[in-house]
């Protein structure tokens, strides 16, 4: 039994006295971000999930629509609906001339800079129906916070996911939609207004860019302003 022992304590020893000298374990290094430049959005997982719930939970969510506001909205909507593709158009050629950079993401008219030849391009006539109609969906549902929040979260996951387009474009392309309707609808924009439509606006980012940072999206470098 003595000799058992002393073998025992041969063979634990160095192993213990290995256990000694190593080094400490290293804590888990979170997966490499993508180079500045890329478009490609970054997996989350482990330790950026928990730093993604963070952020999510520390955005501020903008203040919501009176019920006064929501019916403001939805009065001079109807009015600029009445004429939406062309106020559409309008809208992305101001969005574009400004912003050149945004054009990257559209390979159909991403050489153009004649402000009429885009005016005649069908691919960017379709586009601003379909950012109209969008935000007709929003407007018709202002009533439905979930349903609103839902319209958003598919556009803001299908432009991270498959368009790869930065968010901060939304934030740009707000302002030209609420500048676009100043002019355009200037007798009806009253101060009021600006304010129910600038809340909306304001929203409508907070929704959409949430959903990137739902699917792990991370802030690339830009030359766009």
């Amino acid at each position: 039994m003595h000799t058992l022992y002393s073998l025992a304590l041969r063979f634990c020893c160095p192993l213990r006295q290995l256990r000694r000298s190593s080094p400490p374990p290293q804590p888990l290094i979170p997966p490499s971000l993508p180079a500045s430049g890329t478009n490609t959005p970054w997996c989350v997982c482990g330790m950026e999930k928990e730093r993604e719930d963070e952020e999510t939970e520390g955005r501020e969510r903008p203040e919501p629509l009176t019920d006064v506001e929501r019916g403001i909205i939805q009065d001079t909507w109807a009015r600029v609906y009445e004429t939406c593709e062309d106020v559409g158009v309008t809208i992305l050629i101001r969005f574009f001339v400004n912003f050149p950079s945004a054009k990257q993401y559209f390979s159909q008219f991403q050489d153009m800079e004649d402000p009429e030849e885009m005016e005649k391009n069908s691919q960017l006539r379709k586009h601003a129906r379909r950012v109209m109609n969008a935000i007709n969906t929003v407007v018709e549902n202002l009533h439905d916070p979930e349903k609103v929040s839902s319209v958003l979260g598919l556009v803001g996951k299908a432009h991270a996911l498959k368009y790869k387009v930065e968010p901060m474009y939304f934030k740009i392309l707000s302002g030209v939609i609420l500048e676009i309707l100043a002019e355009d609808f200037g007798e009806c924009f009253t101060p009021e207004v600006q304010t129910s439509w600038t809340k909306l606006m304001a929203a409508l980012y907070w929704h959409i860019t949430g959903a990137y940072t739902e699917v792990g999206w991370v802030k690339l470098s830009s030359s766009a302003v």
